[in-house]
């Protein structure tokens, strides 16, 4: 792993990631759509510290200090990691030359994080199946990471364009 590749996971990572954060703001602020509070996530990450990893929701959960901070901190550093696992496997050639198709089917699969990891921890089962509507809970989801996937390209063309 060179230290380009390193520096532009982290660009690319930081970079899909506020796009998906702002996709999840205009769909909040246009549809009245809700999106993830990371609060939750640092509360869980804050439990899995202590050796708990399901809770019945999480929201019933003690806090944990500095949760808010601790959730958006990982939700970032993940978009780094998934962007340095993405690069790891495209290959640096496509940093010369991003291209979409790869990128969307990289967010697409990320999905599988939420699916089987955060959502089951949270309380809201294997691929949200306990939420009241886990229908459109998986939908927002794919959404979420498919934006993911198109922030990774769009992060890579603008910082192609510069180097």
């Amino acid at each position: 792993m060179t230290t380009e590749i390193l520096f532009s996971a982290v660009l690319i990572g930081i970079g899909a990631t506020t796009f998906m954060d702002m996709v999840a703001l205009s769909q909040k602020l246009i549809f009245s759509q809700q999106s993830l509070n990371y609060a939750m996530v640092g509360r869980w990450l804050g439990h899995v510290a202590q050796g708990r990893f399901f809770h019945r929701p999480i929201m019933a959960s003690d806090p944990v200090p500095a949760e808010r901070l601790l959730g958006w901190s990982a939700h970032y550093l993940t978009g780094i990691v998934f962007a340095l696992g993405f690069l790891a496997v495209i290959g640096r050639g496509w940093l010369e030359e991003p291209s979409l198709l790869p990128a969307i089917a990289f967010g697409i699969l990320t999905v599988l994080a939420p699916f089987l990891i955060l959502q089951p921890g949270m309380g809201a089962g294997l691929a949200a199946r306990l939420m009241p509507d886990p229908n459109t809970a998986r939908l927002k989801s794919v959404c979420a990471h498919l934006s993911f996937g198109i922030g990774l390209w769009v992060t890579a063309v603008c910082i192609s364009s510069l180097f």
